[in-house]
């Protein structure tokens, strides 16, 4: 039976809290929160779990096993470090740290003590997301050209940090994901319209290998609720909405294919010696059956302590998300300068 707390019952940890306790195998042992009226819900739904309004009595219980993180991100830093220092498995909501060098010494504490640290990025353990992977990793879909991503909502405005930490670890974590390598610049620009200097609206490119694009559009300030990405293709496209009742996949067979013109006709030094032809085929909605992605990340959080597998989620890869987050936020500091991910 693994025994875990949860540090932070917010609006995030509040999901966090249920899913675990609806696990088998599993007990959560406290949970933390500062807000005495948080405490009290919690105390008031889940009969049995302590609450306590201070986690350092929880880092040095024995008992504790692990400890689960939602807290600001400005925070996630310091207290996994406290939790990695004190013997604990650490899940940590993203982003994992607000700074690479940060993030870095978290993954080498951690390895050091040989403690897995767990990084909540949920859409990875989507079964949508999970599907578009199998078609790009099958070939199905051809080379890769670009993708681009729509992170909109008009509400739950941060304080602590702008709109591209806030949700483009989300898109980057999925581009990532998909593309399974690391961009070689970033750039981005943002604009502040209810605070100032934290972005309302943020605009990153990534640039990676081989001329493949990712472009990222977050914000607070829509009128609609999006989650949509976007990704062409030069065989077909895909289109993955989140927010789709009924065909959250849908897969496009066209685009654009280059036929080379004979030889035997000669150089057409003015027109190019290939023909663009056009290809229109079938739109295929496949069917995902659906299992909530945040339940099936605990799920594997467990997993992942009673065998010692790495987790897809690892510290390792939220460094990753950190490292190009960093370099975007470099870049809106610098007036959109092309900076590159270290």
């Amino acid at each position: 039976m693994l025994n875990l707390a949860i540090i932070g019952c917010g609006y995030w940890g509040q999901n966090l809290v249920r899913s675990f306790h609806q696990i088998e195998g599993c007990r959560i042992g406290a949970v933390c929160d500062t807000s005495p009226e948080r405490r009290r819900a919690m105390e008031e739904r889940y009969a049995g779990i302590p609450t306590v309004p201070d986690y350092g009595a929880l880092l040095a219980d024995p008992g504790i096993e692990a400890v689960v993180i939602a807290l600001p991100a400005a925070d996630h830093y310091r207290v996994a470090l406290e939790a990695l220092e004190s013997g604990k498995h650490v899940f940590v909501e993203k982003p994992l740290a607000l700074k690479p060098e940060q993030g870095a010494e978290l993954v080498e504490q951690a390895a050091s003590k040989s403690l897995v640290l767990f990084v909540g990025h949920t859409y990875i353990y989507n079964e949508c997301v999970q599907r578009v992977k199998a078609y790009i990793d099958s070939g199905d879909l051809g080379g890769i050209y670009y993708l681009y991503s729509q992170r909109l909502n008009l509400g739950l405005v941060r304080r602590d940090v702008n709109v591209m930490w806030n949700l483009a670890p989300h898109d980057v974590s999925i581009a990532l994901y998909w593309l399974g390598e690391m961009p070689e610049r970033a750039s981005a620009r943002g604009i502040s319209f209810l605070q100032e200097g934290i972005e309302d609206v943020v605009f990153t490119h990534l640039e990676f290998s081989g001329g493949r694009t990712v472009h990222i559009h977050t914000s607070w300030l829509d009128p609609n609720k999006v989650r949509r990405m976007t990704l062409v293709g030069s065989k077909k496209m895909v289109v993955y909405d989140d927010m789709s009742a009924d065909a959250k996949i849908q897969i496009y067979d066209k685009g654009i294919s280059r036929k080379t013109i004979s030889a035997s006709l000669g150089e057409y030094r003015e027109f190019g010696q290939f023909q663009l032809i056009h290809r229109a085929g079938d739109l295929v909605i496949p069917q995902v059956a659906f299992s909530e992605p945040l339940r099936n990340e605990c799920l594997h959080f467990v997993d992942c302590l009673a065998t010692g597998s790495r987790p897809m989620t690892s510290g390792e890869e939220g460094l990753e998300v950190v490292r190009v987050l960093a370099a975007a936020e470099r870049s809106l500091r610098e007036g959109g300068a092309s900076v590159p991910v270290t």
